[in-house]
């Protein structure tokens, strides 16, 4: 059986971006969606979970855990993709500091290469954020060395995806966006060792789904209500405003494996969602808690009533099954310099802003940022 993924020919962005040519290999000359056929894997699929790693006592230094793939070359002209950048501003108030970007939309799949590896086909439907060749085949070494990024540009080819909203009609809705949210307390902070947690940057080839277990989305509509039912908050929210979604990841880390069987239980959250506990003992690795801001617009026509995830089966409540799924293969040395510099110098880091004088520069996928809503066909997207 043929695999397949559906890209989207999104259109020109409402607000004002660098200029760049937009490049279509997912789109016709007319610029209507295209379905295009995930090429064949070039490389054996993916092998089975990462094994665990014999236990290695943790110790109070940053990165002391040293479990993480090995480095893989991307091939990419670092210095092409970066761009001067102006002072960024302290943190403020907030203990943590940030670093914060936009991602368009990619495409849609029923594949999963975290829960199904080498699995086409086999997960509910998906939307996809950030690396572009993204499938079922997708592994740590297959996302550094191909692909491009709707997540700035390609020094991020880590993957993004949660299930897709369907709108009840026979369609799924295209987001506006999604925005991501990188944040943790600088190592120096005295907080971290009283507690005993052990600040870390996030290892190489962490993968792991987060939401859905415990921990609440928090759904809303710009310049409305807000809280954890999206009936609710859908019931009022009116044609032309944009619903949302918020999923905080944990970001509390065993120290001893990249992954799990469940996927998650590698992972723990802080003692509340909201931060402010330590990390249990068990999970003592203090990564940037990912949290993810997904928006869709609401026009007119719309029956939001009928609203809900792929996810949401067997009578669940619209909303209650969301979740999202994080594979990372950042640029090793992009990743260290927001570390270093956005979180352990208590920055506030915006769009892609590295807070060391540069910044990854925009590629044409942002001239699709906030483009006119689309919605694609649960028909044409083949499994």
């Amino acid at each position: 059986m043929h695999h397949y993924k559906t890209m989207f020919a999104l259109g020109v962005a409402a607000i004002s971006l660098t200029g760049c040519s937009v490049e279509g290999p997912e789109t016709t000359s007319g610029g209507e969606l295209v379905v295009a056929p995930t090429p064949t894997p070039s490389s054996a699929p993916a092998p089975s979970p990462t094994p665990t790693p014999a236990p290695v006592p943790p110790s109070a230094t940053l990165g002391s855990s040293n479990v993480q793939m090995a480095k893989v070359a991307s091939g990419i002209d670092v210095n092409s993709m970066l761009r001067p950048a102006g002072d960024t501003s302290d943190a403020g108030a907030d203990a943590l500091g940030a670093f914060r970007f936009a991602c368009v939309p990619s495409h849609f799949s029923y594949d999963d290469p975290i829960v199904h590896p080498g699995k086409p086909g086999a997960a509910h439907l998906h939307m996809f954020f950030g690396n572009t060749g993204t499938d079922a085949f997708s592994t740590y070494e297959s996302l550094r060395k191909t692909g491009k990024s709707t997540c700035v540009n390609e020094l991020n080819r880590s993957a993004y995806w949660m299930p897709a909203l369907l709108d009840g009609k026979g369609s799924a809705i295209v987001p506006s966006h999604l925005t991501v949210y990188y944040k943790r307390r600088p190592k120096s902070d005295p907080w971290l060792s009283a507690e005993g947690d052990i600040p870390d940057i996030l290892p190489r080839g962490l993968r792991y789904v987060f939401g859905d277990d415990g921990v609440k989305p928090t759904f809303g509509c710009e310049g409305g209500p807000q809280g954890h039912s999206m009936p609710d908050v859908l019931s009022q929210c009116s044609p032309g405003s944009k619903f949302y979604a918020v999923i905080p990841s944990p970001q509390c880390w065993d120290g001893y494996n990249l992954d799990s069987p469940d996927h998650r239980s590698h992972m723990k959250y802080q003692g509340s969602p909201a931060g402010g506990e330590s990390c249990p003992a068990s999970h003592p690795y203090h990564l940037g808690r990912l949290t993810l801001t997904v928006k869709w617009d609401i026009e007119v026509g719309d029956s939001p009533s009928l609203w809900r995830f792929s996810s949401d089966m067997d009578g669940r409540e619209p909303g209650s099954s969301l979740h999202a799924d994080w594979f990372g293969a950042w640029e090793d040395g992009v990743l260290e310099a927001w570390h270093d510099n956005c979180i352990d110098k208590h920055l506030s880091c915006n769009s892609g802003n590295l807070g060391n004088g540069s910044k990854m520069a925009w590629n044409e996928f942002y001239d699709r940022l906030d483009a006119p809503r689309q919605l694609v066909s649960l028909s044409s997207i083949p499994r």
